[in-house]
């Protein structure tokens, strides 16, 4: 497994880079093959949050991402809490990857997308942007993705028509997919 630890507001010392290490070599018994594991351990400077060390982990499974957060009150902890949550998510994957694709789909072919309403014209700014790479996939390990990663939504490339989609959770449990047509 390659590690990578990074620390904002706080000092990362050997031992506590061997402890991380110690801890997330667990994820090693689900995950085969090579991993790379990024651990991004940050302290809060607010003072009224008693959980101001926080600890956040990218595991890249090549092909699966996991991902992390979890806060305490001291850095040992944090990671610990991580750790288990990673461990988890990837105990899922191994399980849904040792069972195989899902042998039928729910909620195919469900109602056409309702037209959101228009945003007002108060000129919001973007106050984020992210950007990341897509990898060709089926739906079906999109909706694994959406599952590991927690999210309501996933971009993703089709691999069947080769077009960008998006994967969303329904509100009754099912999983709708945006195919853009270009006019």
């Amino acid at each position: 497994m390659e590690l990578e630890v990074k620390g904002r507001n706080v000092e990362l010392s050997p031992s506590l880079k061997d402890y991380a290490e110690k801890r997330l070599s667990k994820l090693d018994r689900h995950l085969n093959g090579s991993t790379r594991v990024e651990l991004e351990l940050i302290g809060e400077r607010n003072p009224s949050i008693g959980a101001n060390q926080v600890a956040e982990g990218t595991v890249w499974t090549g092909g699966a991402v996991l991902r992390a957060r979890e806060a305490a009150h001291d850095t040992k902890a944090a990671i610990d809490l991580l750790v288990d949550k990673l461990d988890r998510q990837a105990q899922k994957l191994h399980d849904k990857r040792r069972r195989g694709p899902a042998r039928h789909r729910k909620h195919q072919g469900d109602d056409a997308m309702a037209t959101e309403p228009e945003m007002p014209a108060d000129d919001t700014p973007i106050v984020k942007t992210k950007q990341f790479a897509v990898k060709p996939m089926t739906p079906d390990e999109a909706v694994l993705q959406l599952e590991l990663i927690g999210h309501d939504f996933f971009v993703f490339q089709n691999a069947e028509t080769d077009g960008v989609n998006v994967l969303y959770r329904r509100r009754d449990g099912g999983y709708g997919l945006i195919e853009p047509q270009l006019a």
